[in-house]
């Protein structure tokens, strides 16, 4: 079974720095997209930034050119960073995978735009907190 493990989340002051990791164990589809997403109390869950298999990455406009979506294959881990926090950063922030055992439009498709689209595997999410 597919495990995904959020850490990284923490407090920090507006401006400042933190990074994400996801470990994800038991994950061996071929063609897969993965994913940061975040949610605020009360509002929906959005799209942050995705990868998918042959290294192709979305981000969301909110956070284009502070934040970096990254992979490690040999780690299996996941990671965001990201910089120049703002307070409209604060959030649950999750990682998310699905894959396919073979070359899948449906996986293309998923990573081709931030947002929207079905998720089989979930963390359990990460609390990060941005005091202006």
């Amino acid at each position: 079974q597919v495990q995904l493990v959020e850490s990284g989340g923490g407090s920090v002051q507006a401006g400042g720095s933190l990074r994400l990791s996801c470990a994800h164990s038991g994950y061996t589809y071929p063609h897969y997209c993965m994913g940061w997403f975040r949610q605020a109390p009360g509002k929906e869950r959005e799209g942050v930034a995705r990868i998918d298999s042959d290294g192709n990455i979305k981000y969301a406009d909110s956070v284009k050119g502070r934040f970096t979506i990254s992979q490690d294959k040999a780690k299996n881990t996941l990671s965001l960073q990201m910089n120049s926090l703002k307070a409209e950063d604060t959030a649950m922030y999750y990682c998310a995978a699905e894959g396919r055992g073979y070359y899948s439009m449906q996986v293309l498709r998923l990573c081709a735009r931030p947002e929207g689209g079905d998720f089989g595997s979930w963390g359990q999410g990460t609390q990060v907190t941005v005091s202006s």
